[in-house]
C-alpha cells in the first residue's frame, strides 16, 4: 500500500485502486456527517490489503466509493486507471465486490444462487461448468448445492456469496468485513480461498476487517479514524512504533479479570487485555517496569516484557488520536438494586440433557451443565452447532423438547414468563426496533419490563449516561453505528437490572476498542452478582471467561475453564496452545497446526 498527496497519486500497472484527496458528506437527523475527509493511498497490484478502524470510520462509505456505488464529493478514485466516478461501470463489470450484508436468496437453492448471479454477470453456458466445479471445490460447496441457502450455517454462507462474486473472476476483490459473525474454523477456510485467489489466480484484494490478527495477514494496511487517514504500510512497521512498551503481567492467586480492571486503571498503562493466563499491557512510552511500583501490595506479581504485536498498535493509535472511549462510568453499569445474592455456589441456571427437535433435526442433543450466580460462563462452537437455539430456550423463547431447564429458580417448562421477568437477553443480530429513535427503544422496552414514570426516567437517564447515548437520543437506530447499536441493545436489555444476562455474540463485527468497552462492562456486571452467558467468534475474549463449554453438532465436546480447554490442544509441535488452536482442534478432529504453518 502506498501513501498519496494530492499532488503525488501512485496510478499505472502497478497500482490496481488508487485514491486522492477523497472526501464523502452525509446528512443524518439534521447534522453533517463527514464519512471520509482528504483520504489518500494506493493499493499495490496482485496483493492483500486490509482496511482497518473503528465503528464508523468510513470503511463502509470508502468500500462503496471504490465500487462506484456512491460518487465523492471531491477527489478522484482510479479503479485499474479507470475513474470510479465517470466510467462506473466499466469499474464495476471489472471487479467482485461482496459487501457486509451480501444478497443471497435464502429460498433458492446453493446452486440457484450462483445460477441466478452468472446470469447477472453475463457468464456464457459454456464457461458455466469449469467455473462452477473450480468455485465449489474452492469453497467446500460441492456436497451442499442442493440445499436451500436459508439452511446453510453463516460461515457457509459466507462462501457461498464469495463464490456468487467470483463467478466471473475479476481483477479486483473488494471484502467488506467477509468473516463477521464467522466461527474460527471458517474464517481460516476464507483467509486460505483470499491467499489461492492472489496466488493463483493474481487477483488483488482489498478488505475491511474488525479481527486485527486479519490485519497482520495483510500484506498492507489502511487505517481509519473517524474518516480520516492515520497511516498505511505493512503491519509490522506499525507494530515497530510500540517496540519497548508490551508486557505480560502475572499475579499468582488474582483472577485475570479483577488483575486487568487493576492494571486499567494505572496512569500509566495505554491498555490492558487478557492473553491467556496473563494480562498483556501496552505503556504509554517506553522504559523500565517495576512489578511492585505497578500494582503496589500485589505479592509475587511477574512482569516480561513481549514483541509487540499489531493490536498493540492499533490501539496506541486510536487512544493517541481521540479520546479514550468508553472509560467513564463503567462501573456504573449495573445499578444498585435486584442483584440478590453473590454467592458463586449458587447455581442460578441449571440445563439436564435439554433436546431441541426441529422435525427430525436435532438442533440440541442432550445438553447439560450448571451456572453459578456471578460467573462468566461462554458457550462456543462453530455456526450452527446449537448455541442460539440453547440460548433461545433459556430465555423462555423456545420451548425445549425434552430436559429440563431451570432458571432463577424457575422451571422453564412450567412457567416461562416469571423467568424472563429476571433475566436480560442481547440477540446476536440488532433486533430493536430500527425506525425508532434510541428514546423510543429504549422506553419501549422499559415499559415492556414494567417500568413506569419515575422509575422509567431513572433508567433512561442512566441508560443515556453509561452508555454515551445522550447525544445521539433522538437519532433513529438503524442509522447508528454497529458499535453504538450494541450499546443500545445492552442498555435494553438491563432496564429492568435482570439477575441473568444472556449476551449472543454481543461483539460481532465491532471494533477492538468497543469490544474492550463491552467487556469492562461485562466484569462489571459479574462483580455485582449477575450472571453471564455468553457466546463469541472472537477466541481471544473466551479466555475473559471463567468457564467454557464448546458445543459441536448439538452437543457440548468440551467444558471448564479456559486453560483446562486449551490444554486439551497441548502436543509436542504446540505444546503452550492459543484458545483458537484448542477450538480448532476440537471442532475438527484434528491437531492445530503449529505457527508459521500455512494457514
Amino acid at each position: 500500500m502506498i501513501p498519496t498527496d494530492a499532488q503525488k497519486t501512485p496510478e499505472g500497472d502497478g497500482i490496481a485502486l488508487a485514491l486522492r484527496e477523497v472526501t464523502k458528506t452525509f446528512s443524518a437527523a439534521g447534522r453533517k456527517i463527514r464519512a471520509l475527509d482528504g483520504v489518500s493511498f494506493g493499493v499495490r497490484a496482485g496483493r492483500v490489503a486490509g482496511l482497518i478502524g473503528p465503528d464508523g470510520s468510513g470503511k463502509t462509505t470508502l468500500m462503496r466509493l471504490a465500487a462506484g456505488l456512491l460518487s465523492p464529493d471531491s477527489g478522484d478514485i482510479k479503479v485499474m486507471g479507470m475513474d470510479a466516478t465517470s466510467q462506473s461501470l466499466a469499474v464495476q463489470s471489472s471487479i467482485g465486490y461482496m459487501p457486509q450484508r451480501f444478497g443471497l436468496y435464502e429460498d433458492l437453492s446453493v446452486q440457484e444462487n450462483v445460477d441466478l448471479y452468472a446470469d447477472l454477470q453475463g457468464l456464457l453456458p459454456g464457461e458455466r461448468p469449469a467455473r462452477y466445479r473450480e468455485l465449489m471445490h474452492m469453497t467446500g460447496l460441492e456436497p451442499f448445492t442442493s440445499r436451500l441457502a436459508g439452511r446453510l450455517s453463516g460461515g457457509m454462507k459466507q462462501k457461498l456469496g464469495l463464490a456468487c462474486t467470483l463467478v466471473r473472476p475479476p481483477r479486483l476483490l473488494l471484502l467488506d468485513e467477509p468473516t463477521v459473525g464467522v466461527d474460527p474454523v471458517s474464517r481460516r477456510e476464507l483467509w486460505d480461498i483470499v491467499y489461492r485467489l492472489v496466488k493463483e489466480e493474481g487477483m488483488t484484494v482489498f478488505l475491511s476487517t474488525a479481527y486485527l490478527d486479519e490485519a497482520e495477514r495483510c500484506d498492507d494496511v489502511a487505517i481509519l479514524h473517524d474518516g480520516r487517514l492515520l497511516g498505511t504500510g505493512p503491519p509490522g512497521e506499525f507494530s515497530a512504533a510500540v517496540k519497548g512498551r508490551t508486557y505480560l503481567v502475572e499475579a499468582p492467586g488474582m483472577k485475570k479479570r479483577s488483575l486487568q480492571v487493576r492494571l486499567s486503571a494505572r496512569p500509566e498503562v495505554m491498555d490492558a487485555v487478557i492473553q491467556g493466563d496473563y494480562v498483556r499491557i501496552v505503556m504509554k512510552g517506553p522504559g523500565f517496569v517495576d512489578a511492585e511500583g505497578l500494582l503496589p501490595g500485589v505479592k509475587r506479581i511477574s512482569v516480561r516484557q513481549v514483541r509487540p504485536r499489531f493490536e498493540d498498535s492499533f490501539i496506541s493509535l486510536m487512544k493517541k488520536d481521540g479520546p479514550r472511549r468508553g472509560d467513564a462510568g463503567i462501573e456504573g453499569t449495573v445499578k444498585p438494586g435486584r442483584m440478590g445474592s453473590q454467592e458463586q455456589d449458587e447455581k442460578v441456571i441449571e440445563v439436564r440433557d435439554v433436546m431441541r427437535r426441529f422435525g427430525d433435526f436435532y438442533a440440541v442433543k442432550g445438553v447439560t451443565f450448571s451456572v453459578g450466580r456471578g460467573e462468566v460462563f461462554g458457550l462456543l462452537g462453530a455456526n450452527g452447532a446449537g448455541k442460539s437455539t440453547t440460548f433461545r430456550m433459556l430465555c423462555g423463547l423456545l420451548p425445549a423438547s425434552g430436559g429440563s431447564l431451570g432458571v432463577a429458580g424457575v422451571d422453564l417448562r412450567r412457567a416461562a414468563a416469571s423467568a424472563r421477568a429476571k433475566i436480560g437477553y442481547m440477540s446476536q443480530k440488532f433486533s430493536l426496533y430500527g425506525n425508532l429513535s434510541v428514546r423510543q427503544n429504549l422506553e419501549f422496552f422499559g415499559r415492556a419490563y414494567g417500568l413506569a414514570g419515575r422509575r422509567l426516567e431513572e433508567m433512561m437517564g442512566w441508560a443515556f449516561e453509561q452508555f454515551e447515548l445522550a447525544a445521539l437520543k433522538d437519532s433513529t437506530s438503524a442509522d447508528l453505528p454497529l458499535g453504538y447499536k450494541q450499546r443500545l441493545s445492552m442498555a435494553c436489555s438491563l432496564m429492568h437490572e435482570p439477575e441473568i444476562i444472556f449476551l449472543d455474540e454481543p461483539t460481532s463485527g465491532v471494533d477492538p476498542l468497543a469490544r474492550r468497552e463491552f467487556w469492562r462492562r461485562i466484569d462489571a456486571l459479574s462483580e455485582r452478582g449477575v450472571t453471564v452467558l455468553v457466546t463469541t467468534h472472537f477466541m481471544e475474549e473466551a479466555e475473559y471467561c471463567d468457564r467454557l463449554a464448546i458445543m459441536i453438532a448439538g452437543e457440548i465436546r468440551a467444558i471448564g475453564t479456559p486453560s483446562e480447554i486449551k490444554s486439551l490442544a497441548r502436543t509436542e509441535d504446540i505444546p503452550d496452545p492459543t484458545m483458537e488452536d484448542a477450538f480448532i482442534s476440537l471442532i475438527t478432529g484434528r491437531p492445530a497446526k503449529a505457527a508459521g504453518d500455512a494457514s
